[in-house]
């Protein structure tokens, strides 16, 4: 079989299997957040933090909400890597210098997953599993409970109620991520993936000695970092490393995690806004920029340029024989137009078109489904642009689902949209200007200004995945990296809950024949047209300076 007939019939079987799950799934998380009912554990976790899950929120609250939980997140889990060396299951790590254990708490708190450090040889058995791998599950919760919010601005009127913080994170958390993960991380232990508490040990007899290897809690950790679009491994080489991506049949299961729930989420909001069609018509956006994406990157990697390429069957640089160029391009696809982040690939290695396709996938707001609630929000942030655009065109209030969108609207969905360029593009510009960041680049020109634009594109986007050759272990680094986390992820939260408030208190209008029927095929071109133009464009100037100009340059 031909390894792009192989890569055909992966890309064939993942759709089959996300389709599959898209109903039962997104029904099942429109039940959870529209239920009054809470289950018994529930409850003792909302006496234990104090909460009163029955009482509505207005949009402030709900934020105050999100950030005082983050915050709390933010400095413990600072403070526990302080502490590891005083701590039993350290396996003999040395507490996390200041300024990386900043950047590692702001990192998984903010749903990024950003590592500047090597995950077997600096963390323990404690930070990883008590600190890491809970801020996995409750940081993807937060997100999905922000999308919920916004998802009840358009499904309420009259009102500024968004639901309750705590009884959305609560139930998040209890009743899909934590199921899904049990039985997901049974699947990879059955697929080979490692899952104990095992020290450090040594392996094998290399040429000048052995080679040590620590053990770990790795499938439980890999399963909800997948799915909570997380992407911080627990070994330095991501799910490239055998213990937590050991063959391609995994491979193909932890892409399929990564996109369920994002997908799966536009059939919730569909369900909670009364018209499945609708979510459909933001399914439908979300599928046709993730395929041609898809197609790009195949494209692009299977190209044969040279003899090493035709030998190798393609560009195999930087690439797992285990996964090929199909499994890694599936993969890089889907983590970076996600804000997941892991890699079983080295994104450096891509050929200049591929390496520039999984940064603009980041650049567009990783919409295509995007990370767990951070994907929809941004989708429908983007469609509130769209038919505003629309309204301009023709003549007409703008209206999206029965609610006009007016100034106070657009203002903020403005907001929204140019926040995370400022955060990637003004810092990228410092660092290029200063010596010291600069000096932490491996290459030079257009490849070396591209990885310092991923760098922060990555951060800021919240995605975590590296572009590797950049030395980012340094204290301007960790210190700036760390503040666009925190700025990428709570400043965009602060203009959606404004915009779920604004939607929430309005009377809905009534459709006529001049409405502009959001559910239609028009509408998701209209949609698709809007994220390429506005979003992308805003990135052309740095992509032609960086993987634009090294891929012509090919």
């Amino acid at each position: 079989m031909s390894p792009v007939l192989a890569g055909v019939l992966q890309l064939l079987a993942l759709v089959v299997a996300l389709g599959l799950s898209y109903r039962p799934l997104g029904d099942h998380m429109a039940r959870v957040y529209s239920s009054d009912r809470h289950l018994r554990v529930e409850k003792w976790i909302y006496r234990g933090i104090g909460a009163d899950p029955t009482v509505e929120m207005r949009w402030p609250a709900y934020l105050r909400g999100v950030l005082a939980f983050s915050a709390v997140g933010v400095l413990f889990l600072y403070l526990l890597q302080r502490a590891q060396g005083a701590l039993p299951g350290s396996l003999g790590f040395a507490s996390i210098d200041p300024d990386q254990a900043f950047n590692t708490a702001a990192s998984f708190v903010s749903n990024t997953n950003w590592q500047s450090y090597y995950g077997e040889q600096a963390m323990g058995h404690v930070v990883q599993t008590g600190g890491l791998a809970v801020q996995n599950f409750v940081s993807a919760a937060v997100g999905i409970a922000v999308a919920v919010a916004f998802v009840r601005g358009f499904a309420r009127s009259r009102t500024g109620e968004l639901g309750n913080f705590w009884a959305d994170l609560v139930q998040g958390v209890v009743r899909i991520l934590l199921p899904i993960s049990v039985i997901g991380a049974l699947v990879l232990v059955a697929c080979g993936a490692i899952q104990n508490f095992s020290g450090i040990h040594e392996v094998g007899q290399f040429t000048g000695g052995t080679q040590q290897w620590n053990g770990g809690a790795v499938a439980s950790q890999e399963v909800i970092k997948e799915l909570g679009t997380n992407g911080g491994g627990y070994f330095n080489a991501n799910s490239a490393h055998p213990f937590e991506n050991p063959n391609g049949l995994s491979n193909l299961f932890e892409i399929y995690l990564i996109l369920l729930i994002p997908f799966a989420l536009t059939r919730t909001f569909g369900r909670m806004v009364g018209s499945v069609k609708q979510g459909y018509a933001i399914l439908g956006t979300m599928a046709t920029i993730w395929l041609g994406f898809t197609a790009l990157m195949m494209g692009t990697e299977f190209a044969h340029h040279g003899p090493a390429f035709d030998l190798a069957g393609g560009a195999m640089e930087g690439k797992e024989t285990r996964f090929g160029i199909a499994g890694s391009s599936l993969f890089a696809v889907a983590t970076t137009l996600t804000s997941t982040g892991a890699v079983n690939s080295f994104h450096s290695s891509y050929t200049g078109l591929g390496g520039g396709i999984t940064m603009l996938g980041m650049q567009l707001g990783e919409l295509a489904p995007g990370g767990v609630g951070s994907g929809l929000y941004g989708m429908l942030v983007m469609a509130v642009i769209a038919v505003f655009i629309a309204g301009l065109m023709v003549g007409r209030t703008p209206e999206y689902l029965g609610k006009k969108i007016g100034v106070r609207e657009i203002k903020h969905a403005a907001c929204y949209l140019l926040v995370t360029p400022a955060l990637v593009l003004g810092f990228t510009a410092v660092a290029m200007a200063l010596d010291t960041p600069s000096q932490s680049m491996t290459n030079t020109g257009a490849h070396g200004f591209s990885e310092i634009l991923y760098a922060y594109t990555s951060g800021a986007h919240n995605n975590g995945s590296a572009f590797a050759g950049l030395d980012a272990d340094t204290p301007w680094f960790n210190t700036t990296l760390g503040i666009v986390m925190l700025l990428g992820r709570f400043l965009p939260m602060v203009f959606v809950l404004a915009l779920a408030g604004s939607l929430a208190e309005q009377t809905p209008v009534p459709k006529t024949a001049g409405t502009l029927r959001t559910e239609k095929p028009l509408f998701t071109g209209l949609l698709g047209g809007t994220i390429l133009v506005v979003a992308g464009l805003t990135y052309f100037p740095a992509l032609a300076l960086g993987p634009l100009a090294e891929g012509l340059a090919a």
